[in-house]
């Protein structure tokens, strides 16, 4: 069977299924097929809540169905591969789509078979991750029985979804312990596989307090290895060669890869995302194409703030890609990342490309190189109320298509 719609979405994530609300909003009735196997969509930034105790998992999942744009055409089928020379994709069945303009938003993988132990080891021997919504409330039990010993929280190479996560599990877990009065008798370790404590240089001050604060041992150029479950032991690799290192908790955050239907076809940078134009983001082969999210060739920081950026210049470029014109919005690489540094405060870090600093805010109201607690509740209240009934429903507050290009 060959399905054919003007617009093809890959993706039922925070990117596609902003994409495909921004699209609508702006023409409605457009003939949309969104491409997407899950049966479940995850609000994935309260992930960090639920690991701290804050959020219960089960507000951060919904039902595909309640999300996917009324007129849309949800196909729930993985895609497999991409001839964008005949403006097709072949689906995992078998079946093809046809399009007159494709949007590809698939997301990263999390590679967990990468470190060697880690997938059999989770969810139990003290092995946990937020990135996973299974185990992220397995974060929050051992935060509350560790008493004494050993945790590690750890991070890979870069790109990583959300690049302040690992550290935000990490201050939420000190902040618990230290209020138990316990912190002193428990050794914390961050074991950073980058050089720098945070990319974006002018919120490394409020962060590195933090660490100080919570007497955190900080250990850059150490990347996890393996981990040996059972034995409650980890393995990293360092300049120094490897470090084994014994734990009673970790909190571990896997590599991070294109997904590979997506880096094993014509679409692919070398990087194996979406070559896209960091602007336009369209194309840089097949102008009919364009790609935004995590699966992005971007050199954005990849968060869902990132994608709710991106949505309406996907949504404009498109349209105007349909009406056989150029495109005309720009995105400036805007990301946001909470850092949860204690409950009850962030440091609310808003930056883009070149890791200029984009607040949304005056700095009055709430200077985001600084722990402040406005910034809480934006991320505790306001943030997933947007998401579910603003991002994905194609309203745009506080992220029209900027950047307008001139023709």
């Amino acid at each position: 069977m060959n399905h054919k719609h003007t617009v093809a979405i890959i993706g039922g994530g925070a990117a596609g299924i902003a994409a495909a609300a921004s699209l609508l909003k702006r023409r409605p009735g457009l003939d949309i097929a969104i491409i997407e196997p899950s049966e479940t969509h995850a609000y994935q930034p309260g992930w960090t809540m639920v690991g701290g105790g804050i959020f219960d998992v089960a507000t951060t999942m919904r039902a595909m169905k309640s999300v996917i744009p009324k007129g849309t055409t949800w196909i729930r089928q993985a895609a497999s591969t991409f001839q964008p020379e005949h403006n097709q994709v072949t689906l995992a069945d078998g079946n093809t789509v046809s399009y007159e303009a494709l949007v590809v938003a698939p997301g990263i993988r999390l590679a967990w078979e990468k470190i060697a132990g880690l997938t059999e080891a989770l969810g139990k021997h003290g092995v946990t991750s937020n990135y996973r919504h299974d185990c992220a409330p397995y974060t929050w039990h051992l935060i509350q029985n560790v008493k004494s010993g050993r945790a590690i929280f750890t991070q890979p190479p870069m790109p990583i979804k959300c690049a302040g996560a690992p550290q935000k599990a990490m201050y939420l877990a000190c902040d618990h312990w230290r209020r138990a009065g316990v912190l002193d008798r428990i050794e914390v370790e961050f074991r950073n596989a980058g050089g720098v404590l945070f990319g974006v240089a002018d919120y490394v001050p409020a962060l590195q307090s933090y660490v100080d604060k919570y007497g955190i041992d900080l250990a850059l150029g150490s990347n996890l290895a393996a981990i040996d479950g059972p034995a409650q032991v980890a393995v990293f690799q360092t300049a120094e060669g490897e470090v084994a290192r014994s734990f009673d908790m970790i909190h571990v955050v896997p590599p991070q890869v294109a997904p590979q239907f997506l880096a094993d076809s014509p679409l692919a940078a070398e990087s194996g995302f979406t070559e896209v134009d960091q602007h336009t983001l369209q194309h840089v082969r097949y102008p009919n194409v364009f790609g935004l999210g995590d699966a992005g060739s971007m050199p954005n920081a990849k968060t869902a703030a990132a994608a709710r950026k991106q949505a309406p210049v996907v949504a404009v470029n498109v349209l105007c890609q349909l009406d056989g014109k150029g495109p005309r919005a720009g995105y400036d690489g805007y990301g946001s990342c909470p850092l949860t540094v204690e409950r009850g405060k962030i440091v609310l870090a808003e930056f883009g490309y070149g890791g200029k600093l984009m607040p949304s805010f005056p700095e009055w109201l709430v200077d985001g190189t600084k722990p402040a607690r406005l910034s809480w509740m934006l991320k505790a209240d306001a943030l997933p109320w947007i998401y579910w009934n603003g991002m994905l429903k194609g309203r745009e507050w506080l992220a029209g298509p900027g950047g307008l290009i001139a023709q």
